[in-house]
């Protein structure tokens, strides 16, 4: 092959792959560059921002691909936090599985959430989940034999146990792992299907994934959340 050729060749290979490495990062990584910078200077202002993203997204992303797709790629530029211990604040984000089911659940969230967030033990890589009090009575109507505990400002239930791993719905990346499947006391139906997948944004911000788990490796994606840890006085 003559020089002009390999060069040719060169630089017909190399073209892709310099035009990708100048690609633009896109308005969702651009806007979590910001907030991580933010967070260098007044952390508690990009919680809140980062917050607002999560709603954001979530009030477009049950009927709006766009949305779900930008979801997903917020999800994919967290990692696993390093360490997350005590009570967050919860919110549903959105139900991403199929829009007439995304459409209901938002309408019956929008009026009775009963979900406030979840406390974890870093030590034990354990934890819980915070409900209002008022959920107590739906919860014996779904599991009879099933008794959340009281603690002050509502009830505590479906204990789960966490371990960095894997993500099931993308295994290239890792997160946080809240799985309820080994829990002899969690009810079987539903809550021991579902397994959790949690990154962090920036710290004390979290985005996470709700899975519907059909064995050990097939799992559906459901829905996201979002938990913050409570501002520092």
């Amino acid at each position: 092959m003559s020089e002009a050729a390999s060069v040719e060749t060169t630089a017909a290979t190399t073209a892709p792959e310099a035009a990708s490495a100048a690609a633009p990062p896109s308005p969702i990584a651009r806007r979590v560059e910001a907030l991580r910078k933010l967070a260098g200077s007044d952390p508690e202002s990009a919680r809140d921002l980062c917050w607002a993203l999560f709603k954001e997204l979530g009030s477009r992303a049950p009927l709006h691909a766009d949305a779900a797709a930008q979801l997903d790629e917020l999800f994919h530029l967290g990692t696993p936090p390093e360490r997350i211990d005590g009570q967050t604040e919860g919110i549903l984000v959105a139900f991403v599985w199929r829009p007439p089911v995304n459409v209901a659940v938002r309408a019956i969230t929008g009026a009775w959430m009963p979900w406030l967030g979840k406390r974890f033990d870093a030590a034990t890589a354990s934890g819980d989940n915070v409900l209002l009090s008022s959920a107590r009575w739906p919860s014996r109507l779904l599991w009879p034999l099933y008794r959340a505990h009281a603690v002050e400002g509502g009830l505590v239930a479906f204990d789960f146990e966490t371990a960095v791993e894997p993500s099931k719905d993308d295994p290239s990346m890792q997160a946080l792992k809240i799985d309820y499947h080994d829990i002899a006391q969690n009810p079987r139906m539903l809550i021991r299907s579902i397994r959790d997948e949690l990154v962090e944004i920036l710290a004390g911000a979290y985005l996470g994934k709700m899975l519907w788990r059909h064995d050990g490796d097939r799992h559906t994606l459901l829905a996201y959340f979002a938990l913050r840890e409570p501002a520092r006085s």
